[in-house]
């Protein structure tokens, strides 16, 4: 199985309009953000997690040219607005989507033209509610894991060893234990100061040393992150996740 991680940014994407941050103007194109999505691939399979508003222009540059299913962590505008790009592989049959209720039920009301499967020009999906046993495509079983982010309904998803725990505060003690034998594992760390919806840098570390994976990546990271400067202060078990990054689990 091999993870390509489609965007590591924050919701104001990196650079941020109208800064002239460091960061923001840094020639190192691993500080070159779009918001978070991430791509499975396995045996021909290609699953995708969260549909930022760039998916259009990273599905490009992956060089996607089909979807198996697509899971959703949560109905904020930075992990669902690309929805519409997914219409290109709903020509031939509609696309399985899997996410926590309420994003459902936000995709329904805020996307109905896509379920009703009358329009060429329109994405073709087919929302499907996530068993707490977990969702099998191919022979991969992506399990649900409840996660704390403010008040919003937020799932990770464990597949196997891997972990991908994006946009979360805390992991609630039930979900550390749905997590035991994880070895990579993907978390929020959004900046070094404390913030009330996400992890700080320290506080993911933390998260990953309770869980007890032996790599740890860091995405959802905001325009006050340079990637060399923060990857130089870490121990080798962790790496901060950039635009393109792929990696074989």
């Amino acid at each position: 199985m091999t993870i390509t991680f489609l965007g590591t940014g924050t919701s104001h994407g990196v650079p941020r309009i109208g800064c002239n941050c460091d960061v923001c103007t840094s020639t190192d194109t691993r500080n070159q953000r779009y918001r978070c999505s991430l791509l499975i691939r396995h045996q021909g399979l290609a699953i995708l997690i969260d549909t930022a508003p760039e998916f259009r222009l990273q599905a490009i540059r992956a060089h996607i040219n089909h979807l198996d299913a697509l899971f959703y962590t949560h109905s904020h505008a930075d992990h669902i607005n690309g929805i519409d790009d997914v219409r290109v592989f709903t020509h031939s049959k509609a696309l399985d989507v899997y996410g926590p209720p309420q994003v459902l039920a936000d995709i329904a009301s805020r996307f109905s033209y896509a379920l009703k499967n009358t329009h060429a020009g329109s994405p073709q999906l087919n929302l499907k509610d996530v068993d707490s046993r977990g969702v099998t495509i191919g022979n991969l079983l992506f399990i649900p894991i409840p996660l704390v982010h403010g008040r919003s309904e937020v799932f990770g998803y464990r597949i196997g060893k891997f972990a991908y725990l994006t946009d979360c505060k805390e992991i609630p003690p039930s979900s550390v234990k749905m997590l035991k034998g994880v070895e990579t594992v993907v978390l929020d760390a959004l900046r070094f100061e404390t913030h009330p919806t996400h992890m700080s840098i320290d506080e993911a570390i933390d998260a990953a040393v309770h869980i007890g994976a032996k790599t740890t990546y860091f995405t959802h990271l905001n325009h006050r992150i340079d990637h060399q400067k923060l990857q130089s202060s870490l121990p080798p078990s962790f790496i901060v996740a950039y635009d393109g990054l792929t990696v074989s689990i």
